[in-house]
């Protein structure tokens, strides 16, 4: 790997971020709604009360001023107080995270496996019933809306069959006997959260794992490969399985922002406490701060892994790499 396209790569991404920040910052500010309504939570709130609370969350002074000690606070890591809690938006942020971790990280690991299954399946017996069902299961996956999808599953799994709780990450004022007990609570509440996110990538990965596959396939060394005689099996295992993977890993990491973006609307039908969650309701109360806390997190993790998805790219493929 040459250090002039790592210099560049990453110059790339530290400029993309600068545009993040300036996005960032100027987005919110133009949306439509007053701030101070949602901060005062009292229409009839005094011209002082209003003035004291403009001047401590710096809103009465000029778009680029405030902008400059945005700039300023955040080199220090200062992102701010939440107007709707009160609290330093790093600690808001901070108390949500782990829920949206455990949510996408469980969500991500059965997409993946699932979908890069479904795909080798699907190419391995192209043309067949069960590569035409893989195909319609995918796109009908692929095209439901994740809320929608959601809904449906609470429907089915917590409504009428009552296997799984359909809100919160844990029972509320449940007291277990052993931290065992604890655990299979979680799992209880994760399910239908995981797997409803995990339903709209599995067709995803799934397509694009079969075409990908069925391109390699055609390719020249392939057929060299079966002229030796090794078994259809082993040359997908050795030579089309690693080389049809490419695309995938590419789309894992591009997806991130989807993926996220997906969180939001599952965090908000299952009532999962974790940040996607977190910014609608500071969506809804024109939590600037915390809004501003969450995009540029949010961007921050997209921006990083599209670097390491064209950092991986290069390893992996030695005609980038050359």
């Amino acid at each position: 790997m040459s250090s002039r396209y790592l210099g560049n790569k990453i110059a790339q991404a530290l400029i993309t971020i600068f545009i993040v920040l300036c996005i960032n910052f100027f987005l919110f500010r133009i949306m439509p709604g007053d701030p101070l309504s949602m901060l005062m939570r009292n229409p009839r709130a005094s011209q002082q009360a209003i003035q004291k609370a403009k001047e401590f969350y710096g809103l009465d002074q000029s778009l680029p001023v405030q902008f400059g000690r945005y700039l300023q606070d955040l080199l220090k890591l200062d992102f701010g107080v939440s107007f709707m809690f009160k609290k330093p938006v790093t600690e808001v942020i901070g108390g949500k995270v782990g829920p949206t971790l455990l949510l996408l990280g469980v969500s991500e690991i059965m997409a993946i496996v699932l979908g890069i299954y479904l795909g080798i399946v699907a190419a391995s017996h192209r043309g067949k019933i069960v590569d035409i069902g893989t195909i319609s299961v995918s796109l009908l996956l692929y095209s439901l809306p994740t809320f929608l999808l959601g809904m449906v599953l609470i429907l089915i799994f917590s409504v009428y069959w009552g296997l799984f709780p359909s809100t919160g990450m844990v029972t509320a004022a449940a007291r277990y006997a052993t931290l065992w007990r604890q655990f299979l609570d979680l799992l209880s509440h994760l399910f239908l959260p995981a797997i409803t996110l995990a339903l709209t990538l599995i067709g995803e990965y799934g397509m694009l794992m079969r075409s990908s596959l069925l391109e390699v396939l055609s390719e020249d060394f392939i057929v060299t490969a079966r002229a030796k005689g090794l078994r259809e099996r082993e040359v997908i295992r050795k030579h089309g399985y690693p080389n049809a993977l490419l695309p995938v890993v590419t789309a894992i990491s591009i997806n991130l922002g989807l993926t996220i973006a997906g969180a939001i609307q599952v965090e908000t039908v299952f009532s999962w406490p974790g940040i996607g969650r977190l910014m609608y309701d500071a969506l809804n109360n024109r939590d600037y701060p915390l809004l501003q806390g969450i995009f540029l997190l949010v961007c921050i993790c997209v921006i990083v892994a599209n670097l390491f998805s064209d950092l991986l790219y290069m390893v992996l493929d030695p005609r980038v790499k050359s």
